[in-house]
Order: C-alpha cells, then sequence, then structure tokens
C-alpha cells in the first residue's frame, strides 16, 4: 500500500465515522460516496468490511432488546443475506461503467429522502410478507453499490420503533448486510488477504472520526448537520452518476 493509497483510505474514513459519530449512521454511506472518486465500488466496499463489522456490533450492542428484535425481523434479515448472495452471483462482475451509476443514484435517493423527511408507515400486518421484500431489495443493492442503507432504513424507520430499539434494528441489518456483502466478495476472490488488511486499517481513521463526531454531537444542532449532510451526499451521488460521461 503507498502513502497516497493510505492518505485517500485514512481522509474517506475519518469523515464517515465522523458523520456516524454524530448522526449514529452513514459511516458505509459516506465512505462509499468519497472512495468512489478515486477506486471502483467493488475495491471501495472490500474496505468497508472491517470498519463497518466494528462499529455496527457496537451500535448493535447499545440497544434493550435484541432477542425479540430478531424474532421479528429475521424474515428481512435472512432475505438481505440471500439477496446480496444472489446478487454476488448474478451481477456481472466486470460492470463496466453501471455500478458507479447505481452507486450515485441509490445515494441520491438516500439523500432525498433524508432531506424531505420522508417516513415510510408499515402496518403491522404487511410486516410478513414486506420484511423479505425490502430485505431481498437491499441485498440487491448491496451487491451491486456497497451500500446498504435503501430500502431498508427507510423500512426499519416505518415500523414504529422506539428510538433506542430502531438505533439497535439498524445496527442489526447492517451488521447483517456486512457479514453478508464479506461474504459474498471472499466467494469472488474480492475480499483476499491484502485487501481484509487494508479494511483493518481503515478501521482506525473509521474510530478517531467517530470518537470526534460523538464528543462534537451535544455541541452542534442536529438538524443543520443532517441538513448539510444530505446535501453533500446527494452532491457525491450526483458526481458519481455522471461519472461516465464527465470522464
Amino acid at each position: 500500500m503507498d502513502t497516497s493509497f493510505l492518505l485517500v483510505v485514512g481522509a474517506s474514513f475519518i469523515v464517515a465515522g465522523f458523520v456516524k459519530g454524530v448522526v449514529g449512521l452513514g459511516l458505509p454511506t459516506v465512505a462509499m460516496g468519497t472512495l468512489s472518486l478515486v477506486m471502483a465500488p467493488l475495491q471501495a466496499a472490500a474496505l468497508l468490511i472491517v470498519p463497518s463489522m466494528v462499529t455496527n456490533l457496537w451500535q448493535l450492542a447499545a440497544g434493550p432488546g435484541l432477542r425479540a428484535l430478531l424474532r421479528r425481523l429475521w424474515p428481512m434479515l435472512a432475505a438481505v443475506m440471500a439477496g446480496t448472495l444472489a446478487g454476488g452471483a448474478l451481477l456481472p462482475k466486470d460492470g463496466g461503467a453501471w455500478p458507479v451509476v447505481a452507486l450515485g443514484v441509490a445515494l441520491m435517493l438516500y439523500a432525498l429522502a433524508g432531506l424531505f423527511s420522508l417516513q415510510l408507515r408499515v402496518p403491522a400486518r404487511h410486516e410478513a410478507w414486506l420484511g423479505p421484500v425490502m430485505g431481498a431489495a437491499t441485498g440487491l443493492v448491496t451487491a451491486a453499490t456497497g451500500v446498504f442503507v435503501i430500502p431498508a432504513v427507510p423500512y426499519l424507520q416505518g415500523l414504529g420503533l422506539a428510538r433506542d430499539a430502531l438505533i439497535q434494528a439498524l445496527g442489526l441489518a447492517f451488521t447483517v448486510s456486512t457479514v453478508a456483502l464479506a461474504a459474498s466478495l471472499a466467494l469472488h476472490g474480492d475480499f483476499s488477504l491484502g485487501a481484509a488488511g487494508a479494511s483493518a486499517y481503515a478501521l482506525l481513521p473509521a474510530l478517531a472520526g467517530m470518537l470526534a463526531g460523538q464528543w462534537l454531537r451535544g455541541r452542534i444542532s442536529q438538524q443543520v448537520f443532517k441538513r448539510c449532510f444530505f446535501v453533500g451526499l446527494f452532491a457525491l451521488g450526483l458526481h458519481s452518476a455522471l461519472k461516465p460521461w464527465l470522464a
């Protein structure tokens, strides 16, 4: 790993960890958005594995009722795993420009949902079939882009969970998505020992950024920061979506 690579990865994960520290999510989304400016989405996704796993397990451990969440969400989580593995097997490995465009579109959709505070309402009677559908869709998006927030985050927000339970549910979904992404990459030879080492290196700046963000969380306006975050994310997504035509 040369110095320029280490600096780019370090800077990306400091920013991504900082955002997660302030708002409680966004590490893989921001990291994928920034890293895709200088590398292929598949390479960026491999770098996500260790930082995403550690920070999501940290978030998962902070909640009150893991067993109850698992009983409620396991059909969606199983579908996330299945969708990611199926997407990794079926989607073309050398897809040219389309993975970058797909990543850009996913980032823009997520940013727009955040900017306009779009909120789903999921009736309990529909969870049995809608959960697996949302999980499979999230898995396919994860396999294609390395981003696992669409449509999982809006769906989980629409379940009416209490704040602490929602944070834990997001941590649970992101942990499963990370495991599924790692398995998919490893099965197709894209998560080698060298990639694992680079991903482990990325954990240090991610944790540093996260601690800085947690320190700042109570000292700034959450609403203002979130708005700036989503505007910046939309700009990153737009750049990725247009990148093939800007080259």
